[in-house]
């Protein structure tokens, strides 16, 4: 059997999904935290989002809140603590606002990366799809209320699917960085709405970009994973 580099890929995706990306895959501790590799090849995502974009947001901008974090936290509390813990403990820290930004994003692009992980359902299944049902209607209604939260956020952001008050699941528009993590919520799928997500594909129709990543990328798979967890 000819196995390319993509059908290894493709084959180690298969079991990453299998056995549930419940958390992103960042537990390590102590500096420096290091930028966990793409779960899929650069041009798996497209064309929903294209390879250059890819190469620019996890090779760029991803990696540079890593960078940045690390240089911050050097020497610091946080720099035995695990990403999850520096998001958790610098969220109410005006002191440490820097660091809550790059380790806030820094977490929720590996979420984000982790979600798209190839060859799982495209649609929520069994009683995730039954929940996903009674709280927006239909699958439709989902993304329906994606994109309307999306226009809620002011600038730069991430819409999350998340839990709400009343433990019920939904959908929240997070300014900047930040997300459910940092407020003691659990965080199941995160659309990043910052302009380099997906503009160079784009342009300004931020609301197709959101539908296009809803209806073809996400593995539901994982995100029943990290629901059940």
């Amino acid at each position: 059997m000819n196995m390319t580099r993509r059908t290894v890929l493709a084959a180690s995706a298969v079991t990453a999904a299998a056995t549930v990306l419940q958390t992103p895959n960042v537990a390590r501790a102590a500096l420096p935290l290091v930028q966990p590799e793409l779960p899929f090849i650069q041009t798996d995502l497209a064309p929903v989002i294209s390879s250059k974009t890819v190469a620019l947001h996890y090779g760029k901008h991803h990696k540079a809140y890593f960078d940045k974090l690390n240089t911050l936290a050097e020497g610091t509390r946080y720099a035995d603590m695990t990403l999850e813990e520096i998001v958790k403990q610098s969220a109410n820290s005006k002191a440490d606002a820097k660091i809550f930004n790059n380790a806030a994003q820094a977490w929720n692009h590996v979420s984000y990366w982790d979600q798209f992980v190839p060859n799982g359902p495209n649609r929520p299944m069994g009683e995730i799809a039954t929940a996903i049902n009674a709280e927006f209607g239909d699958y439709e209604g989902f993304i329906k209320r994606a994109v309307t939260v999306s226009d809620e956020v002011f600038g730069t952001g991430w819409v999350w699917l998340t839990r709400d008050d009343q433990n019920k699941l939904a959908l929240i528009g997070y300014e900047d960085g930040n997300n459910p993590v940092a407020v003691g919520r659990p965080a199941y799928l995160g659309i990043d709405i910052w302009e380099h997500a997906y503009y160079l594909d784009y342009e300004n129709r931020k609301a197709d970009h959101i539908r296009a990543v809803l209806e073809k990328l996400v593995n539901w798979r994982v995100v029943e994973g990290r629901i059940n967890a």
